[in-house]
Formats: C-alpha cells, sequence, structure tokens
C-alpha cells in the first residue's frame, strides 16, 4: 500500500481535540495555518512555561492511523483529530522514521520530521488510561512512545486526505527519533 494522508485537523485555540478540515495549509517555517500551535516559536504551553524561545520543533503533529485503529481495539473511543494530531497518516512507519526525514504531503508541502510525540496527562484526561496505552517497551525494556511524530515544515502547501506521502531519507547515519 502506498503511504497517504487519512486526514486533516487544526484547531485555533489550545484544546486537546482537533476539527477535522476539507484542507489544511501548511506555511514554511510556521507550521498550519490557523492552528493554536502554529509559529517560529514554541506555543504548547509547558514548553513556553520553560522557555518562550525556544525553536517550535512541534510545528505539525502526524499520528499513523494504524495507533487509532489499536486504540479503538482497546475499547477507546478515538478518531482522527481526537488525540490532537493535525496529520493522520495511512501505511506509514512514522515512528520508524529517522530525524531529518522529509515527508513531502501531496503535490507541494514538505515536513520535517523533528522527533517523537511525548505522551502527556492530557492524553488521560481525554479518556482515562489512554496515556498508558500510547506507551510501551521494546525487548530490552526501553520505553516505546506510540502517540505519533512532530515536524516542522519546509515547504508550504495545502494537505488534504487522500494525499500521497513520498518519503525522503537523511544521507548519512539514521537517527534515531527521541521526544521533542
Amino acid at each position: 500500500m502506498e503511504p497517504r494522508v487519512l486526514s486533516v485537523a487544526l484547531s485555533p485555540t489550545h484544546r486537546f481535540s482537533k476539527e477535522l478540515q476539507a484542507e489544511i495549509r501548511l506555511i514554511a517555517g510556521l507550521g498550519v495555518e490557523g492552528d493554536a500551535h502554529m509559529g517560529e516559536t514554541v506555543k504548547h504551553r509547558s514548553r513556553v512555561a520553560q522557555d518562550p524561545t525556544q525553536p517550535n520543533l512541534r510545528q505539525v503533529h502526524l499520528v499513523h492511523a494504524e495507533l487509532l485503529d489499536d486504540l479503538q481495539a482497546d475499547g477507546f473511543a478515538v478518531g482522527p483529530g481526537t488525540i490532537g494530531e493535525n496529520i493522520t497518516t495511512r501505511d506509514i512507519d512514522l515512528l520508524g522514521l529517522p530525524r531529518g526525514a522529509l515527508l513531502h504531503l501531496g503535490p507541494d508541502a514538505v515536513v520535517e520530521v523533528t522527533g517523537l510525540r511525548n505522551p502527556c496527562i492530557q492524553l488521560d484526561h481525554y479518556q482515562k488510561g489512554l496515556t498508558a496505552a500510547t506507551l510501551g517497551r521494546d525487548d530490552e525494556g526501553n520505553l516505546v512512545r506510540k502517540a505519533g511524530i512532530m515536524s516542522i515544515v519546509r515547504t508550504g502547501g495545502v494537505v488534504r486526505p487522500a494525499d500521497r506521502i513520498r518519503v525522503v531519507f537523511p544521507t548519512g547515519r539514521h537517527r534515531v527519533l527521541e521526544r521533542v
């Protein structure tokens, strides 16, 4: 199967879930037009409290629909946009991408993968037990964050459901994703 965009969403206010849209516009260096997390510097409240001048490495949040499928199978009432992502994907291993990978979304937009979303207590505020359900352990016992990836916008453009996703891997050493 070819990787594709399943849905797109945004929220102009700092609320947990984002509303599904027919399309979103990505703005280079800023993020999703009209979204509360758009900007060159951090917009997530906890990070603003620490240092409001740090660069925004979390401009666009992507979640793989396969995670939502697994969560639904475990009894959680989740769907595209409900856990705060801007773009829900299908048939792409987001968590296996290296830092610096470029995702070409539709005909024009390009985002650069910066790291993993760190599941937080807001997930439990949405539905009890959801934070734990988005965390796991690998064979060596290391923590695995499954709540999607974060990215910055390199090239702006409109992104719509059903758009194709093309991955361009960075040259050099594979840099494993860490939380951002």
